[in-house]
């Protein structure tokens, strides 16, 4: 009967036991955490396109006493920081604080690339009373690389001028700047002169760019094109942007200089002035002027008859 009794009160006071420990108030301490995005701690922090974000987290002091905590920050994507070094939470309080991340080149880091921070708090007192034992909390929190679309145009500059009814070729490159693969959503080719016609580049809208991609650009001027400098404008969309509901609008233009066709061009048949022609001209300039002769002559006969005359 005894031993009867002696279980039935152990079985209960097994049962009982986790209600009591329940019911114990926790012990005090401090905690340290993170406010993440939409309160998930999966979430990440996503950074901006100039590579920052702002991360707020708290202290939580439970203890009798006030308390001074040193922070320590590892920041990925070799990132700079500025948050607070130490702070005193009072006793029973909380306190949130902001810390800065900056620094960050996105471009050079692919894009949806993350990475994981930590802050940590080291207890250095409590009170005025420093504390001998290591007394330390971390929290973690994942950093986001940003998709960035950047698309680059530029076009090669003339050589010179073009004439009238001839054509030019000039070079079109494309790059990307940003930090994933894209393509050209559209091309617009315009230019301020009527008489002035441009090629398709319609190539560069069937290719992904992973750095860059070029096409050339061929520009015919009408035969009755009238000497004039034409603005030729090239204007491409990025389409990774458009497709993500944003827009990436980039543009270069030229300056292409058109001139009328040269005049009196001669005759690629006209083999010049014959050679016979040219001896009978060399030799007729060689022959002396027959008027001087005679002019000498009749100057001797005059002096002649005058000596006569005197004798």
């Amino acid at each position: 009967m005894k031993a009867g009794v002696i279980v039935t009160s152990i079985a209960l006071l097994c049962m009982l036991s986790p209600i009591v420990a329940s019911q114990q108030p926790e012990p005090p301490g401090w905690e340290l955490g993170i406010d993440y995005p939409q309160e998930d701690e999966d979430n990440p922090f996503k950074l901006s396109s100039t590579g920052t974000v702002s991360v707020s987290f708290f202290v939580s002091n439970n203890e009798l006493l006030p308390i001074t905590v040193d922070f320590e920050y590892e920041i990925p994507f070799e990132g700079e920081y500025d948050g607070p070094e130490s702070e005193t939470i009072g006793a029973g309080n909380n306190k949130t604080f902001t810390l800065a991340i900056s620094g960050i080149n996105v471009r050079d880091n692919p894009a949806e690339t993350t990475e994981e921070f930590s802050i940590t708090g080291l207890l250095v007192s409590r009170g005025s009373v420093p504390q001998p034992i290591p007394d330390s909390r971390s929290s973690t929190g994942d950093l986001l690389i940003p998709t960035i679309y950047d698309l680059e145009i530029s076009i090669s500059e003339p050589v010179g001028p073009m004439n009238s009814g001839s054509e030019m070729t000039l070079q079109v490159l494309v790059g990307n700047l940003g930090n994933a693969v894209d393509r050209v959503g559209s091309v617009e080719i315009s230019d301020n002169c009527p008489l002035l016609t441009t090629s398709s580049l319609d190539e560069l809208t069937s290719r992904d760019i992973q750095n860059g991609i070029s096409s050339p650009l061929v520009i015919t001027a009408s035969q009755s094109h009238p000497q004039r400098n034409c603005e030729v404008e090239v204007v491409i969309s990025s389409n990774g942007a458009t497709n993500s509901g944003g827009s990436a609008i980039a543009s270069d233009s030229v300056r292409v200089t058109v001139e009328p066709p040269p005049v009196n061009e001669e005759d690629p048949n006209d083999q010049g002035v014959n050679e016979g022609d040219m001896i009978d001209e060399v030799v007729s300039s060689n022959l002396p002027n027959i008027g001087v002769f005679l002019t000498v002559f009749m100057i001797l006969i005059s002096a002649s008859i005058k000596t006569d005359r005197d004798d």
